[in-house]
């Protein structure tokens, strides 16, 4: 079996574009993987254009030769574009590698070790003009009853502004009421997950931890951003809180020096950037070893949804999976046997390959839309993050 060509479907779902990679046979199967990567559409698009002279002609489930072509046979090694790239071909071959075998991946990725997968929500919305911070207490407490309601045992919010470098009483104030009546909503049964989405200086994140720490939040997600790995041990040492990072890393490589200094108890990558599903088992792996967990980031499209699955079902030291479902009313109608959440929990498919296929007329409906590239500014007027 031989590579013939590899294809991107753009879809549009609000204010992220999701790319589909199809990866097509001479023998007529066909994968599906994703390579989404918000406000980067056009450059992933162009970089799998550019990885696909590299395998075409390839045998498809010779997975790793073809990642360490893909990775190690261009000059430069690959960022976070480059990767997602690679992670959304590679992900596609084991579509097709399933296929081929009539089972699906998670058997080909060591089988099975539990029998059910754990999710977790977003109260806190998905939509353009949601600002977490403009939301009111109100608003976000009655989003996390509404979770729970729909049967999901554990919730992620965001707590903390667009924030300046050190931030006064006002901010921890509001983060400490919106926690308070979360936790006091939805009872001690439920987990909640904080997201700092790498806003604060580690003295900062170290100052909301202490507010929040009362409430028992399940882990702090990105109290600083990951690059400075001394600042996230400093968080770590200071916090009975466990914390989590990952989203923005891409290879084991850049996950050693977080585990080699004991900065993290959950690590978070991104299986469409990481370098797809073989990449995260290996990440895994090395986690295991240090005793951390892994919750796998996933605020993307369906096949990342399946693909998250598939890694869950197989990888011991898996924790929990982050599900997204408010961005798009219509976002199971983009592919057939989208996977299912049932009180909580999926069970994973026995479908052949991910289990998902890319429906690719209804795809059509939502074609590609330039990201709103949003800008956000301090009130002095200095640059903010997101």
């Amino acid at each position: 079996m031989k590579i013939t060509a590899i294809k991107t479907i753009v879809v549009n779902a609000n204010t992220k574009n999701w790319i589909f990679v199809k990866v097509e046979t001479d023998e007529g199967l066909v994968g599906w993987g994703e390579a989404s990567l918000e406000h980067r559409v056009k450059s992933v698009v162009g970089c799998i254009e550019d990885l696909s002279h590299y395998i075409i002609g390839q045998d498809p489930t010779r997975i790793e030769y073809l990642y360490q072509i893909m990775y190690r046979q261009p000059f430069w090694r690959a960022g976070v574009i480059g990767m997602s790239a690679l992670s959304g071909i590679e992900m596609a071959c084991w579509d097709i590698f399933g296929k081929s075998l009539n089972m699906p991946v998670y058997k080909l990725l060591g089988g099975k070790v539990r029998d059910k997968i754990r999710m977790y929500d977003h109260p806190g919305g998905g939509n353009a003009d949601i600002v977490y911070f403009k939301e009111t207490v109100e608003s976000m407490t009655e989003n996390a009853i509404k979770s729970v309601e729909d049967g999901y045992t554990a919730i992620k919010i965001m707590v903390v502004p667009r924030t300046e470098l050190l931030d006064g009483h006002k901010v921890l104030n509001h983060a400490q009421t919106l926690m308070e009546s979360i936790r006091n909503a939805v009872g001690d049964d439920i987990d909640i997950m904080v997201d700092f989405h790498g806003r604060t200086t580690p003295d900062m994140a170290i100052q909301y931890a202490k507010v929040l720490a009362p409430y028992r939040p399940f882990f702090i997600e990105e109290p600083c951003l990951p690059d400075n790995v001394l600042g996230m041990v400093k968080v770590s040492e200071n916090t009975d809180i466990p914390i989590a990072t990952g989203e923005r890393l891409v290879t084991r490589f850049q996950f050693r020096e977080l585990l080699e200094k004991g900065a993290v108890a959950v690590i978070q990558p991104n299986i469409s950037h990481c370098g797809g599903l073989w990449e995260a088992k290996k990440i895994a792996a090395m986690a295991e070893t240090y005793y951390v967990s892994v919750a796998p980031h996933n605020p993307l499209g369906p096949v990342t949804t399946a693909a998250s699955i598939a890694f869950a079902t197989s990888t011991p030291n898996w924790l929990i999976q982050e599900s997204f479902r408010k961005d798009v009313p219509w976002r199971d109608e983009v592919v057939i046997n989208p996977v299912q959440i049932e009180k909580g929990y999926v069970i994973p498919s026995e479908r052949p390959g991910l289990g998902v296929e890319v429906d690719e007329k209804a795809a059509a409906k939502y074609p590609f839309k330039q990201d709103a590239f949003m800008r956000y500014f301090n009130d002095d007027g200095s640059v903010g993050d997101f």
